[in-house]
C-alpha cells in the first residue's frame, strides 16, 4: 500500500479540488474523514497526493448520488481500512433499499388503483370526521413506525400536519391506525423519500382521500419512477469507479 501511495505524479490539494469543483479545504476534510487515504507530507508539512488519491476522490463523488453522502463515506472508509467485505455489505444494503423503495412504490400504486370513491366509509361528525365504530385490523404507533423505518415522533408530526388521522382507543387512549391511516402513512413516507415537503404532501393526501384514485398522483408517481431509475444508474456509475479504485489499490 505504501508503495502505491508514492507512485505517480505528486498532486497538491488544489490539483484534486480543481477538477471536481471542490475547495481545497473539502479535499483536506475528506482525507481527515478517512474518505481519502492518508497523504504523504513534505519536509515542510505540506500534503502531497497521488493518482491513488485522485481515484479515491472520483470513487467517492460517484458513490454519493446513488448511496448518499453518509453511506458513500462509510464505504470509502471501509476500503481504506482494508475492510472490503464491510464496504461490499454497505453497497448491498443500498441496493436492497432501492429494491425496497421500488416495491413500496409499486404497493402504493396498487393501493391507489384499488381505491374507489363509492367505497369510502360514511363519516360520523360525532367521531371527528372518521368512520363510525372501530376499524378492524388497526395497529398502534410503535409497530407502524417500525414497519416504515421511522420514529413514532415522525408519525405524530405527520398527524399534526393532517397527513394521518388515527383514532384513539377508548380504553387506553393509544393512537390506532386503521387501513386508511396506514395507506396515508405509506404515501407520506414515500413522498418524503422523494423529497416532497409536508405542505406539498398535504393536498395530495387530501385529493387521494376525496377522489379515491390514482389520477391526483400520476405526475408524482412518474417522478418517483424517474428518481429510482436515476439512483439505479448512479449506483452503476459508483460501482465502476469503486472497482477502479480497488484495482488501483492493488
Amino acid at each position: 500500500m505504501g508503495r502505491n501511495l508514492q507512485t505517480g505524479e505528486r498532486l497538491r490539494p488544489v490539483d484534486l479540488a480543481r477538477g471536481h469543483g471542490l475547495s481545497t479545504q473539502a479535499v483536506r476534510n475528506y482525507e481527515e474523514a478517512g474518505i481519502l487515504p492518508a497523504a504523504a507530507r513534505t519536509p515542510h508539512g505540506y500534503r502531497t497526493y497521488t493518482s491513488l488519491h485522485a481515484a479515491a476522490l472520483r470513487a467517492f463523488l460517484a458513490l454519493v448520488p446513488g448511496h448518499g453522502h453518509r453511506t458513500a463515506a462509510s464505504i470509502m472508509r471501509a476500503v481504506n481500512e482494508g475492510a472490503d467485505e464491510v464496504a461490499f455489505r454497505l453497497v448491498d444494503e443500498s441496493h436492497a433499499q432501492l429494491l425496497d423503495d421500488r416495491r413500496t412504490l409499486q404497493a402504493v400504486e396498487t393501493a391507489l388503483r384499488d381505491l374507489a370513491p363509492t367505497t369510502a366509509p360514511e363519516r360520523d361528525a360525532a367521531a371527528g370526521g372518521r368512520a363510525a365504530g372501530p376499524a378492524p385490523g388497526g395497529t398502534f404507533i410503535g409497530p407502524l413506525a417500525g414497519k416504515l423505518g421511522i420514529r413514532p415522533a415522525t408519525l405524530r408530526k405527520w398527524e399534526r400536519a393532517g397527513l394521518v388521522r388515527p383514532r384513539r382507543d377508548p380504553h387506553t387512549g393509544y393512537r390506532v391506525y386503521d387501513e386508511a391511516d396506514v395507506r396515508d402513512a405509506r404515501l407520506t413516507h414515500q413522498l418524503r423519500r422523494g423529497g416532497y415537503l409536508l405542505e406539498q404532501i398535504a393536498p395530495l393526501i387530501a385529493q387521494v382521500r376525496a377522489a379515491g384514485g390514482l389520477e391526483p398522483l400520476e405526475a408524482a408517481l412518474g417522478d418517483w419512477h424517474r428518481r429510482l431509475s436515476a439512483r439505479g444508474r448512479a449506483m452503476l456509475t459508483g460501482a465502476a469507479e469503486l472497482e477502479a479504485y480497488l484495482r488501483a489499490r492493488g
